[in-house]
């Protein structure tokens, strides 16, 4: 488990000072037909810094994922990424920025066919062209054993348990050496050690890349080990934003029920 040192060396290195922010997200708006979903959010993340967003289900967590990958578009507001607002991007201009980003599904989303060592090597195989097979194959056992995983290389994902699985997900989205790391509830599912094993893993990589982070999750416990900000999402708003004692300290009455009820 993560201990209270991991947590202070986290804060410590919490984003890099005069650094700009790598994700900006400005008066973001998202509605699906008569449903509000963000309704004008504010959030930046800067490089070595992770931030957690959290909220009930339903409150645009993953949306807020999706039009930061652009996968969705907003109605309003902007999504930056190193300062370059995502709107009217030519097609090839966000191929290019999406590559800077890995993304860590909810489910892991591993391809069934494919071995753990095919699932790492598969970005590399469409977007890394100019390496040979041996340099993907040793990329990759690089990455595996970076995660922990080394020993699976040949297993297929339904001979390995859900933390496994998710810890090849991370390996996947590592492949390509990426700026921005996006997580989708990255302990949902999982038992109490296997959860600390990833909140453990996702400290290591953010100590030793340095990436700008965003986790969207409802495991409180979970964020307070891996975030250097906390964000709490209600009813497409931001309630409040700050470390875990700001959101402690906070007379705000939703706030008070959400950390007693998580």
């Amino acid at each position: 488990m993560a201990t209270t040192h991991d947590i202070a060396i986290k804060r410590e290195d919490a984003g890099e000072e005069g650094n700009a922010p790598v994700v900006a997200v400005e008066n973001l708006h998202k509605a699906f037909g008569n449903l509000t979903v963000l309704n004008g959010i504010s959030l930046s993340v800067g490089r070595g810094e992770t931030l957690a967003v959290l909220g009930r289900s339903g409150t645009g967590k993953s949306v807020l994922l999706r039009l930061i990958i652009g996968l969705e578009k907003p109605d309003s507001g902007s999504v930056s990424i190193h300062g370059q607002d995502l709107a009217g991007l030519a097609l090839d201009r966000m191929g290019e920025i999406r590559l800077k980003m890995g993304f860590l599904f909810q489910s892991a989303a591993l391809y069934d066919s494919l071995t753990v060592g095919g699932n790492v090597a598969f970005p590399l195989e469409h977007h890394r062209r100019d390496m040979s097979r041996a340099e993907r194959t040793g990329r990759v056992r690089k990455l595996l054993a970076e995660v922990g995983m080394e020993g699976n290389l040949d297993k297929m994902p339904s001979d390995i348990s859900g933390g496994m699985q998710k810890r090849v997900g991370l390996a996947r989205a590592l492949a390509l050496d990426p700026e921005i790391l996006l997580l989708d509830e990255p302990t949902a599912g999982l038992d109490p050690i296997s959860s600390g094993e990833i909140d453990e893993l996702i400290l290591k990589l953010q100590r030793e890349r340095r990436m700008a982070s965003i986790v969207v999750t409802h495991d409180l416990h979970s964020a307070r080990i891996i975030a250097n900000r906390l964000a709490i999402l209600d009813q497409g708003n931001v309630v409040i934003e700050g470390s875990f004692e700001d959101l402690q300290q906070s007379e705000i009455a939703f706030v008070k029920e959400f950390l007693k009820q998580s």
